[in-house]
């Protein structure tokens, strides 16, 4: 049994992500054969995905919903953390067997992660962290980049005689939410006075990058493709909520961010 992934264990983090989707049906089949989540409940036209019992995505239909505009507010991407290097390897070899369309493949320093997009445009990463201990930080900012992954160092992790994928493992969670915004900096703030985050990293005036607890990224925020962007249209396909994880909070809220985004908060332990 692998141990719950650092990410989690922080005083927040992410719970789970809300999706409205044209095609619930399909989308479901997706997070299942790809991410390999397996569905754990249905209730109210909502799909529930997840890894072993644990809940990390909602699926709700919507067959009058505009398609999502890449250039509005809204994902960028929710990034699902598997519990190991090995687990990584495990899922790059379903990727190929299976003919899986990759969009992307780097090497953050802190994590080595694959990047592929839903039938319905929302983006997706498949990561696995490195050890902390080899995490480089300069003061209270981390070392991140974006190299080339060494994909069949990845696989080599992997034993001889291995029996491969078998699905998410247990202890696989959403690592982080990466959120399409129109001004970084109103992120940053709203993310420091609403839930006490550290800014960790920024890519010059177009991202930043917000954790709590210490680790590289709860939350990431972007304006490459959004600039000026101003409150999400909520007859439109993609990101529903995000749903933190509080150990702060005696009771559930929900808020929106300064593009009208619903960022609920649960408390609990990890």
């Amino acid at each position: 049994m692998s141990e719950l992934p650092f990410a989690a264990t922080t005083p927040v983090s992410v719970a789970r992500v809300g999706l409205r989707a044209r095609d619930a049906e399909n989308l479901a089949a997706y997070y299942r054969n790809v991410v390999g989540l397996q569905e754990l409940s249905r209730a109210g036209g909502t799909i529930t995905l997840g890894a072993a019992n644990r809940p990390l995505l909602d699926i709700e239909a919507d067959a009058v919903a505009k398609p999502d505009d890449p250039r509005s507010a809204g994902l960028f991407h929710t990034a699902f953390l598997l519990p190991s290097r090995a687990d990584l390897g495990r899922w790059i070899n379903h990727a190929i067997a299976n003919k899986i369309g990759i969009e992307g493949a780097s090497d953050h320093l802190v994590s080595e992660a694959l990047y592929l997009t839903d039938p319905e445009g929302n983006g997706i990463e498949i990561y696995a962290d490195r050890r902390r201990e080899d995490w480089k930080w300069n003061g209270d900012k981390i070392a991140m980049a974006t190299e080339r992954l060494n994909i069949s160092s990845v696989v080599a992790e992997v034993p001889a005689g291995d029996a491969g994928w078998q699905g998410a493992p247990d202890n696989s969670i959403i690592g982080h939410v990466h959120l399409r915004v129109g001004r970084p900096e109103d992120a940053e703030a709203w993310w420091h006075q609403e839930f006490g985050f550290d800014t960790v990293a920024k890519y010059g005036s177009a991202a930043v990058f917000l954790s709590s607890g210490g680790y590289h990224h709860h939350i990431g925020a972007n304006a490459w493709q959004s600039a000026g962007a101003g409150r999400r249209d909520p007859s439109r396909s993609g990101l529903a909520w995000v749903e933190m994880r509080s150990d702060n909070v005696a009771d559930a809220t929900a808020r929106e961010d300064p593009w009208g985004t619903v960022i609920r908060t649960v408390p609990g332990k990890a």
